[in-house]
């Protein structure tokens, strides 16, 4: 049996926070029931979803790439940095992978992109959601530190609450200060 892992990421388009990506293996003598994309799923779905991953996949590993790598290398290259850590990280390793998307991160295996993979492949599946539940944690954490950011309530995405607050306070340290949003309200703040 050849060891194929499924690859996502989480946090691509929010304007603070690290992204995260998750790699996982799947026991296919112990299938996981309602796997599919994260984003079909409630917050309690995805955290039962997540036990039952972790306690039944033959391997699983989350990475991440924080604010400053985002910064320095570009989203798309701090997403594919996440993906090849989350890949590496796997014991037993992965011989493949499955990478949600059109573009696969530099790896010592074969690689596929699948576009829309999390909804087909359910090794993806199971890789969106652990990915998006511990980059939810995180953004759960950062709302305990920086709380007039509202990060609990929408995970760093562009909302208007999440605009209205960039306005008045500036940006924190979890902002992603190559983002538009951020990086017009730090230019106003030059002049």
């Amino acid at each position: 049996m050849i060891l194929v892992c499924g690859v996502d990421e989480a946090g691509r388009g929010p304007l603070a926070g690290p992204v995260y990506a998750a790699a996982v293996i799947l026991d296919p003598a112990r299938p996981i029931a309602g796997l599919k994309d994260s984003k079909k799923l409630s917050a309690a779905r995805r955290e039962v979803l997540t036990q039952a991953i972790k306690e039944n996949a033959l391997a699983w590993a989350v990475a991440s790439a924080d604010e400053e790598e985002i910064d320095r290398l570009n989203i798309l290259h701090a997403s594919l940095l996440a993906m090849r850590r989350a890949v590496l990280a796997l014991v037993p390793a992965a011989e493949e992978a499955l990478i949600d998307g059109n573009r696969c991160p530099q790896l010592p295996i074969p690689a596929r992109a699948i576009v829309k993979g999390d909804a087909l492949e359910p090794c993806i599946s199971a890789a969106s959601i652990l990915a998006k539940t511990e980059r939810d944690k995180v953004l759960r954490a950062l709302a305990d530190i920086y709380p007039a950011y509202g990060f609990e309530r929408h995970a760093g995405y562009p909302t208007a609450e999440h605009l209205a607050a960039l306005e008045a306070f500036g940006p924190c340290a979890a902002h992603r200060k190559s983002f538009g949003p951020v990086k017009r309200i730090l230019q106003k703040t030059l002049l």
